[in-house]
């Protein structure tokens, strides 16, 4: 019988059947791949709601500013001046107060009528001398006969009283001082009758 040498290494062969297996495990593993971008859900109204936050937010920041700034104008601007006709009715009852001394309130009448009419026509009166403005007055538009005509001997009586050193009794001031408030009154605007400036009416 042969001897046989159990010191020799032995040479093992892998099962066929193993091998397949390997062979279909290698076969499966895949490379790695890049990272993947997931969808997020709604992402666009997220978007959109945000875009709305914003749009509110600047709308109010303007509103808030514009009303904050309106309201600094209008602490801030002076007043509108008053009208001419207020303005010479205030003057005109302060002028009442000179009526003992006839030559200072017909030089003060006799004004206030002048620059009422320049600020009111555009008149230049309160730089012309009665002369001067009487013939400028019968070429204008902006009064009637019958307030030309008022005005005329208004100015002429103011005018004996300064320069001829005229004195006339109190009854006779008090007649000038009627006839130059009628004068403002019937001149003034009036906005509910329709009219135009040049075609201010007489009131009586």
């Amino acid at each position: 019988m042969p001897v046989t040498n159990t010191n020799t290494s032995a040479l093992i062969l892998p099962d066929p059947k193993d091998a397949a297996a390997l062979s279909e495990e290698a076969a499966d593993i895949r490379g790695i791949k890049g990272v993947v971008d997931v969808p997020v859900v709604n992402e666009w109204i997220v978007l959109l709601l945000v875009l709305l936050a914003v749009s509110l937010v600047a709308f109010i920041s303007v509103w808030i500013i514009r009303r904050h700034l309106a309201k600094h104008s209008e602490k801030s601007a002076p007043p509108p001046p008053p009208p001419p006709h207020i303005l010479a009715w205030n003057k005109l009852q302060n002028a009442l107060g000179l009526i003992h001394d006839a030559n200072r309130f017909c030089t003060e009448v006799s004004l206030i009528i002048r620059v009422y009419l320049e600020e009111r026509f555009d008149l230049h009166a309160p730089d012309r001398t009665t002369e001067e403005f009487l013939f400028e007055l019968q070429s204008s538009k902006f009064l009637v006969d019958a307030h030309k005509e008022l005005l005329v001997n208004f100015l002429e009586e103011c005018d004996m009283v300064k320069f001829a050193k005229a004195e006339p009794p109190e009854n006779e001031l008090r007649r000038l001082y009627e006839a130059a408030g009628r004068l403002i009154g019937e001149t003034q605007p009036r906005f509910d009758d329709g009219k135009h400036d040049s075609e201010v009416g007489v009131s009586f």
